[in-house]
């Protein structure tokens, strides 16, 4: 299996970086996850629970991080165990990116899996692990804006950083949107002081 995808991040690359080599936010943000801890130098046990189809197991695994170069980029190094369920194990590079709406994060994962999951079918477990890594960014972008409101706070005033470029279009800080909407009041309460 293999997944690429791109998130745009209102938080700065530094604090992207502290947050995805924080194992206690790791927790809160991978579906499923009863534990990450540090198990050496850039390794990390991690224990989870994950439903794939018809298929209910707790994973047991490891995560070696290598090739660091802090605060862009790495690679890393997984697998996990479920018993009868199967098991997993692949890579997945990351890199970080600053931009003028915080900093983009880009990520290609390659993936093998086995046992019972494997049986399970590669559309069904390629749309489970898209549904996963979409949950993950989801609470990954909802802690964040637990931890850095000054810079979503930032990004309310600038717009939706995930828009498209067109639909950012501003003046003085205000969305267009907002300026027609303005516009319009004042049009009517102009006509309805004057226009009598």
């Amino acid at each position: 299996m293999d997944m690429q995808g791109s998130r745009q991040l209102a938080i700065t690359q530094q604090q992207a970086w502290d947050a995805l080599n924080d194992p206690a936010v790791l927790k809160v943000c991978i579906p499923g996850c009863d534990k990450v801890e540090a198990s050496g130098e850039n390794q990390y046990a991690i224990a989870m629970a994950l439903k794939i189809g018809p298929v209910s197991a707790k994973f047991a695994g490891k995560i070696a991080l290598s090739d660091i170069n802090p605060p862009a980029s790495y690679k890393l190094l997984f697998e996990g165990q479920g018993g009868v369920a199967g098991f997993g194990k692949g890579s997945a590079a990351v890199r970080l990116a600053p931009n003028a709406d915080g900093c983009a994060l880009d990520y290609t994962v390659q993936a093998l899996v086995g046992g019972k999951i494997a049986q399970l079918g590669q559309r069904l477990i390629d749309g489970a692990a898209k549904s996963m890594a979409e949950d993950f960014f989801k609470r990954f972008d909802q802690e964040m804006q637990r931890q850095h409101p000054e810079s979503y706070a930032a990004k309310m005033v600038m717009g939706d950083v995930n828009a498209e470029p067109g639909r950012r279009a501003r003046f003085l800080g205000l969305p267009v949107w907002l300026w027609i909407v303005a516009a319009a009041v004042l049009a009517l309460l102009a006509w309805q002081a004057f226009g009598r």
